[in-house]
């Protein structure tokens, strides 16, 4: 992954309010599966060769149903569910506490609540927007066009950690290690301004996308008219707006694309821009972000700026005043009155993704309320919820898994001592981090008003901007987090060469310390050696031991490396989810790479923390079996289709029903569970890839 969940449904959790996980998680099967496998969930008329999934996960598949406000349901989706829990715990008792004014506690407790008066949102109406329709109101030519879409950047992206291409302002930020420099930062700037996940969504002839086009256009129209524009002009208007999105996505990158390190990473000067780009005034535009004097930056996909700056010349400047009135009504629609965020709801959540019903608005409040003060949350959730104990049985698991990873790169018959050298030079200083930063965010400089939704969106937002324009000019802190503690997920910095491990994922089925040895090595074990991997991936190979981007491979041993990449981009692309839609094997590469090499590594660790001795025998399975079972089972999930055909196309990763079938290219598979040739997934040893 770079990260294990993906981004879009990142996304929906916080905007559209849908539930999600990594890739999904469980309905009649939402309780923890306590301190064993879940043996009824298992469908053993299956054969493991013919599909292993199926096996772990079958008698789940038929009996759970995805619940109404949810996109997807499984095992990520339980967590998901509890950890929500545990946190409203936490922020209701900070609003009960009526702690001083300005204290972290106070802003907890306002934001959560402000969120939460739904009478007060209502009886507000559109006055929250006032200020930003009567700015939009008074621009009058293109320096004033560009000077308001450079206020309006936020450090809403992320290149290499948590994957995000996606910003629906102009450009996004990205405030991160020079790829080139990795001792300085520098902003990067990426292509941004579409509704639609994807540019595909625009472009795409098929009969769905069209369909899709057509109820984008109704949404674009009934937000206009919610918005206070006349019901005679809001069609005509808001057509003008998806033809301006559209020629956006002509001038965009595709995902995999904008996935490509070496094409990304393009250094240019500020006095660049405006020869390279024309037709956006740059310095009026700079002039409004933040970025003061910044001289260096890096442009992700120089061809789309070239595009999206013309368009601010050629398109009519009204049409632009119109696009901005939408996307700052869409922005702030969750704390907008409700007929704006049903009607939000009703595009994004039911027809794009196909979720009948919205979230509860707690839930919703709570992702709100982590996303603006995240660290304030997770340091009472640590104190709570992740003992010192978990800590230091997790840290030991991942010296296990790197010691494992290191054999691995030592008996490597086709790599040359010059390579792995590097490669180990490499694993010798990977920095992880586990449950909880070094040092908390100080948030003493975000105000939050009581009764101020609007305003305490805005103000978190800009908040987080000006901590990333600090940076510049920093030294580079490889200690940095990227999620908060409370996060179920796990992420590899690649140019930090760093690894993030959020309390919240240290929890039962992934980690439990009841639990066999097996069995947590197979979940939260593959989990760690899917991180360590990804330093090592596609992309994760293209930097060195100080995070620099160079290559520090021979002729051979890259050609070598890359030609099994290929095999498994080809063997992953033959899966296909829907009849006319089949995973994109290069899009989804890095994430495979580590699934393979992560998931065969944590199975040395397993062997190797055994010390020689059997593992028992638990619920009838051998140790190696739990070991497996244990890996696909954390991957059972259901997703709604429209959810599902969004992911293929823009996430990273494979659908979770597709990633245990990694196990067919290890050898210890094959021994542990008798699978023979004729079998719908065994492949011969020669044609199993073996990757690191």
């Amino acid at each position: 992954m770079r990260h294990r969940l993906s981004p879009v449904l990142l996304a929906l959790i916080s905007i559209s309010g849908l539930a999600q996980a990594p890739r999904k998680a469980a309905a009649a099967a939402t309780a923890p599966m306590g301190h064993g496998l879940d043996l009824a969930g298992m469908d053993r008329s299956v054969k493991p060769g013919d599909n292993f999934y199926a096996f772990a996960n079958g008698t789940w598949m038929k009996q759970t149903e995805i619940p109404a406000d949810k996109a997807s349901v499984g095992i990520w989706s339980t967590l998901f569910d509890l950890t929500d829990r545990q946190t409203v715990a936490i922020i209701q008792e900070a609003a009960a506490a009526k702690a001083p004014a300005g204290s972290d506690q106070r802003k907890i407790g306002d934001f959560y609540a402000s969120f939460m008066d739904e009478a007060a949102i209502e009886a507000a109406g559109l006055r929250p927007l006032q200020a930003a329709f009567g700015a939009i109101a008074a621009i009058a030519d293109r320096t004033a066009l560009s000077r308001h879409l450079g206020a309006g950047l936020r450090a809403d992206v992320d290149v290499l950690n948590n994957t995000n291409y996606t910003t629906s302002n102009l450009f996004g930020l990205w405030v991160a290690q020079d790829l080139n420099d990795p001792t300085r930062y520098v902003p990067f700037l990426l292509q941004g301004g579409l509704s639609l996940p994807e540019r595909s969504y625009y472009l795409d002839a098929s009969e769905g996308m069209a369909r899709i086009r057509t109820q984008f256009l109704a949404h674009v129209t009934a937000m206009l008219r919610l918005g206070g524009v006349a019901e005679a002009d809001a069609e005509t208007r808001a057509a003008a707006i998806v033809a301006l999105e559209t020629r956006m996505a002509q001038a965009h990158w595709s995902r995999e694309e904008s996935g490509d390190v070496q094409k990304g990473n393009n250094p240019w000067r500020r006095a660049d821009f405006a020869a390279k780009a024309p037709g956006l005034d740059w310095e009026a535009y700079f002039g409004a972000t933040g970025l003061g004097q910044a001289q260096d930056f890096v442009v992700w996909q120089p061809s789309a700026f070239t595009g999206l700056a013309a368009l601010v010349s050629e398109v009519p400047l009204e049409t632009w005043k119109d696009y901005l009135r939408f996307h700052a009504l869409q922005a702030k629609a969750a704390v907008l009155p409700r007929a704006i965020a049903d009607q939000s709801f009703a595009f994004f959540g039911r027809e794009l993704s196909g979720v009948p019903k919205q979230r509860d608005r707690w839930k919703r409040a709570v992702a709100a309320t982590n996303g603006a003060l995240g660290e304030i949350i997770g340091k009472a959730y640590v104190a709570r919820h992740f003992p010192a104990s978990a800590k230091a049985e997790a840290q030991r698991m991942v010296a296990d898994i790197i010691a494992a990873f290191g054999r691995r790169i030592e008996g490597l018959a086709w790599m040359t001592p010059e390579t792995k050298a590097k490669a180990k030079a490499k694993l010798a200083v990977l920095k992880v981090s586990i449950g909880y930063p070094d040092r908390w965010q100080d948030y003493g400089a975000l105000q939050v008003v009581a009764g101020d939704p609007c305003g305490n969106q805005e103000r978190a937002e800009r908040f987080q901007l000006e901590l990333s324009l600090r940076k510049l000019g920093r030294k580079v802190d490889r200690s940095e987090w990227v999620m908060t503690p409370q996060t179920i997920n796990a992420v590899n910095l690649p140019a930090l060469n760093a690894m993030n491990f959020p309390a919240a994922i240290l929890q039962p089925p992934f980690f439990d310390p009841k639990r066999p040895a097996a069995m947590n090595y197979g979940a939260i074990g593959s989990v760690i050696g899917h991180e360590i991997s990804h330093s090592f991936d596609d992309t994760g190979a293209l930097f060195d031991a100080s995070g620099k981007l160079q290559n520090w491979w021979t002729p051979a041993d890259l050609s070598h490396f890359q030609a099994a990449a290929d095999l498994l981009a080809a063997q992953v692309s033959a899966y296909k989810p829907f009849p006319d839609l089949a995973i994109n094997g290069k899009l989804t590469l890095g994430e495979n790479i580590a699934d393979v090499a992560g998931l065969a590594t944590a199975f040395d660790a397993y062997r190797l923390s055994l010390r020689g001795k059997p593992a028992p025998t638990v619920q009838g399975l051998t140790g190696d079996q739990q070991f497996f079972i244990s890996y696909a089972q954390i991957w059972r999930s259901k997703t709604r289709d429209g959810l599902q055909r969004q992911l293929i196309l823009t996430d990273g990763h494979a659908p979770s029903e597709y990633r245990p079938l990694t196990v067919r290219n290890l050898d210890s598979w094959y021994a542990t569970f008798g699978v023979k040739p004729g079998e719908t997934y065994y492949l011969a040893p020669a044609d199993r890839i073996r990757i690191w």
